[in-house]
């Protein structure tokens, strides 16, 4: 089969090619189009031989389901056996977009587009070609990304070319995508809300709209999962490059210590060897070829570049906003190979300004919980003079609430204190930005603001001058916090 590809201008459509494009999906056959997540590979959803197709052309499983594309929330209720009152909220907040939503399927949609499923995967994208090309097909359009079984979801018509050119009827290009991960997908059929892929949609934000619990299948980034799979990606090995791949885990410097250590030994080996990095990184590393990511600071660069991995050792991705994405997309590449740099912490300091106050009461509760592994619990100050005794409000709170406070001392922070095993947290942002300007040699990586490092908004507050009763409250602020810090701890050794 010779594969036609056309090219359109998503802010100029011309509608003589994308109505030919349609009358294709129309007519049983696969046309591979942009959406604002990847390239999609499009049939007649309703069509149980365009499915066939779909699964022959990608190399794709058959239990392994489709997602139906609609340009309109009512194609929703024509193929869907009930809509839940969830997905009209979603649908207001997301739709247009990166979200997929697992519904029980009416009688309309075939077994051969559900992976034999009771079950149906639904979204609607958020392109003007893709809409456009659901719109003059008359049709509504199961689309797995437009690529072979097991390969890195494209983000350019060339990537579909390079898979499918001969296998299908079209490919539209409309230029590089946006996104570059596939859509979140949220199951809608259990009681509590489900995320079944990770995407640019976060559970927190799904949350915030449902006004309810969000959670995650720990099935998705399993190694030995062997459930049928409810969605796209979650049992077989997805996004994977050429080359074997593994994740290399840990803190910047022991990431690049390792990698080039691996580096050293395969090429000794005789084996051209690649490095996936980012633009902080990227220097430090000595291989045949290293791939920069773009910059941690732009999440969607990195997310943007995966397609074109084809390479042996790769840094970790575990951003804020779309790290989960990112991640299970990465372990499915390396197949779930990932070699642990962690260093094994045995002492933290809590560190503030003078030594005498929040540093001392998280030293004080610290020592109150039990964990796993036991550490050294330190407390220190940016700027003391001379050793004080801790502050009297501070030291009441903490006798009132069964703490010693005995040889709580003020003690400056020096660069001694700090080996490779420990592990310091600050109690503001600024406090953390002049321990890393004032010592040079000590690795950013082991310095953490100690509400952000446990995934709270808000800093732990200075009470200085404050009432007793403000003193109080961060005590309660930094038990609340600390006692989510051990949990974090414990759930790593």
């Amino acid at each position: 089969m010779e594969t036609k590809i056309i090219k359109i201008d998503q802010d100029n459509l011309d509608h003589k090619l994308m109505q030919e494009a349609g009358d294709l999906i129309a007519a049983g056959e696969l046309v591979a189009f942009p959406t604002e997540t990847v390239y999609g590979l499009g049939g007649d959803a309703l069509d149980p031989e365009a499915s066939k197709k779909i699964y022959s052309a990608k190399g794709r499983p058959s239990d392994n389901p489709l997602i139906v594309h609609i340009s309109d929330f009512s194609d929703l209720e024509r193929i869907a056996k009930t809509v839940p009152e969830d997905a009209r909220k979603l649908s207001d907040a997301f739709w247009p977009g990166p979200l997929t939503m697992i519904v029980e399927k009416g009688d309309a949609v075939p077994y051969a587009t559900t992976g034999g499923m009771d079950t149906v995967a639904v979204r609607m994208p958020n392109h003007p070609i893709a809409l456009d090309l659901i719109r003059r097909s008359g049709c509504l359009i199961a689309a797995p990304s437009a690529n072979t079984s097991g390969r890195p979801s494209p983000t350019e018509a060339a990537h579909v070319a390079e898979d499918l050119s001969g296998k299908i009827a079209m490919i539209i290009d409309g230029g590089p995508v946006g996104i570059g991960i596939e859509s979140t997908i949220i199951d809608l059929t259990e009681d509590t809300p489900m995320v079944l892929r990770p995407g640019y949609i976060t559970p927190q934000m799904l949350s915030k709209v449902l006004g309810k619990e969000v959670v995650i299948d720990p099935g998705i980034i399993a190694a030995d999962d062997t459930r049928k799979p409810k969605a796209p990606g979650m049992k077989y090995k997805h996004y994977a490059p050429k080359a074997d791949m593994a994740i290399v885990d840990g803190t910047r410097k022991h990431v690049i210590a390792k990698i080039n250590e691996l580096v050293a030994s395969h090429r000794d080996d005789g084996k051209k060897i690649a490095v996936i990095a980012t633009e902080e990184t990227k220097q430090f590393y000595d291989a045949d070829v290293v791939l920069s990511m773009g910059s941690r600071a732009d999440e969607d660069s990195i997310a943007h570049e995966l397609y074109r991995v084809d390479v042996i050792f790769s840094e970790s991705f575990s951003t804020p906003r779309i790290g989960q994405a990112i991640m299970n997309r990465m372990l499915k590449a390396a197949g779930h190979q990932v070699i642990d740099t962690h260093v094994k912490y045995d002492k933290i300091i809590f560190v503030a300004q003078t030594g005498t106050c929040r540093e001392q009461m998280a030293k004080g509760i610290m020592n109150d919980f039990v964990l796993k592994v036991p550490m050294e619990i330190e407390a220190r100050g940016l700027v003391v003079q001379f050793p004080e005794p801790v502050n009297q409000k501070a030291e009441a709170v903490l006798i009132s609430n069964g703490i010693s406070t005995e040889g709580m001392v003020s003690t400056q922070l020096e660069e001694s204190d700090i080996t490779e095993t420990t592990m310091v947290f600050t109690m503001e942002s600024s406090q953390r930005e002049r321990i890393i300007e004032s010592f040079a040699d000590i690795d950013p990586e082991q310095v953490f603001v100690l509400s952000q490092y446990v995934g709270d908004e808000l800093e732990i507050l200075d009470p200085y001058g404050g009432t007793l009763q403000s003193y109080g409250l961060c005590y309660e602020s930094l038990r609340a916090t600390l006692k989510k810090l051990v949990k974090l701890l414990n759930a790593n050794t």
